[in-house]
């Protein structure tokens, strides 16, 4: 086979252009440090990479959400615990005000400071986010979800609350479940004394003993005075109203004496008179303003007596289940804020999962890819001394 001199010329060129051709690729390679710099290097390759920077960025977008949910629920979280107190420094103007030596003019200024405090916690109620959201709307409200008219706060905003998912949290809390659902009385149970007392008779709140004896009814207790003997003995009924059933019948009374049945509790103080009474109803539900103001008119000038006493202990008693409704709510705002911190660690460890399969399709290992670089670039330099060696050979050069 005869080889032309031309032609054996151009095969090599080409092949030292080829060298040198990917020369210059894998050097454009190192200097990006990527053995993927376009599709056509490996389509599979490339493929990966691109699923995985679309999900890095998917995930980005999720964390930067959770972070305003995060803010959102953490300022939620304290503004609850300015509320908590804000209620903590009314009980104790209540308890300031059960002081027997205070006057009515005294008891007025404690009722001036309350309603300054409850008008601030009114504001903690409305309170919006940094994005002017407001953290006690619901599931949607307008700009102020609480609105407080002269018969009282009403909640214009929507019952509920979003429910998170795996990568988010709620980013306002539920109004109504906060500040609109607080149990009248006790939490079970209500104690009032009857419009017609003529004598000197005050409860406490009253308690459970056993739940399962909770009937649920409504209950009617009558106190009889008999003037006929002396000293004058005094004794009460008791009647479930709600079926019309005696429960107890001339029973002795004795002040500071507990009186327990169908598994309640209370204790009865003072000196009833003839035919007062006392009526005992199942728990309602009420708005923590609703606590607080009636709370305030238990205090505003009252004067010391069996009456301001009985409101005084109840206003305490429905003030601590008001204080309970926001402190449940905190807890709320905690747990939120714990299962916000979760996602966001199970999203860096996804972050983290993800870069690394971008990585593996087109990142280059750079001591494999120099060591390719130096083999490619001493054959390149091989096939260009050869070259020259080989340029130089001609026929003129021995028949001179």
């Amino acid at each position: 086979m005869r080889l032309g001199t031309a032609n054996a010329f151009d095969r090599t060129l080409l092949n030292i252009t080829n060298r040198q051709a990917s020369l210059a690729e894998l050097q454009e390679k190192l200097s990006a440090g990527k053995k993927v710099l376009r599709a056509s290097d490996d389509p599979t390759g490339a493929a990966q990479s691109e699923r995985a920077q679309t999900r890095i960025t998917r995930v980005e977008i999720e964390q930067r959400a959770l972070s305003l949910q995060k803010n959102s629920m953490s300022l939620a979280e304290s503004t609850l615990g300015d509320a908590q107190s804000l209620m903590q420094q009314i009980r104790q103007l209540v308890v300031q005000a059960g002081d027997a030596t205070l006057t009515p003019a005294d008891r007025r200024s404690l009722a001036q400071e309350m309603r300054s405090l409850r008008d601030q916690l009114f504001t903690y109620a409305n309170k919006q986010d940094s994005n002017g959201v407001p953290l006690f709307g619901g599931l949607a409200s307008a700009n102020a979800p609480f609105v407080d008219l002269t018969t009282g706060v009403v909640f214009n905003g929507i019952p509920g609350q979003k429910s998170g998912g795996p990568v988010n949290i709620p980013s306002a809390m539920d109004g109504q479940a906060v500040f609109m659902n607080v149990p009248s009385g006790n939490g079970v149970f209500n104690m009032a004394l009857g419009a017609t007392n003529a004598g000197q008779l005050w409860t406490d709140p009253g308690r459970v003993l056993t739940p399962g004896l909770l009937t649920g009814d409504n209950y009617s207790v009558t106190f009889n005075v008999d003037s006929t003997v002396t000293p004058p003995v005094t004794t009460y009924d008791v009647v479930n109203t709600t079926t019309a059933t005696p429960v107890l019948t001339a029973q002795p009374y004795v002040d500071g004496q507990d009186i327990t049945f169908d598994g309640l509790s209370f204790v009865a103080r003072g000196v009833p008179a003839d035919g007062d009474t006392l009526a005992i109803t199942p728990s309602t539900r009420t708005d923590i303003f609703a606590v607080v103001d009636a709370a305030i008119a238990a205090v505003d000038g009252q004067p010391n007596g069996h009456v301001f006493t009985q409101n005084n202990s109840l206003s305490l008693s429905q003030l601590d289940s008001a204080m309970d409704r926001i402190q449940s709510a905190r807890g709320t705002a905690g747990e939120l804020l714990k299962r916000a911190d979760i996602i966001d660690s199970n999203q860096e460890d996804k972050t983290i999962q993800l870069e690394a399969d971008r990585s593996r399709a087109e990142d280059m290992d750079m001591v494999k890819g120099i060591s390719q670089f130096e083999t490619q670039q001493l054959g390149y330099n091989a096939a260009l001394q050869t070259y020259a060696q080989i340029q130089r050979l001609s026929l003129f050069n021995y028949i001179s």
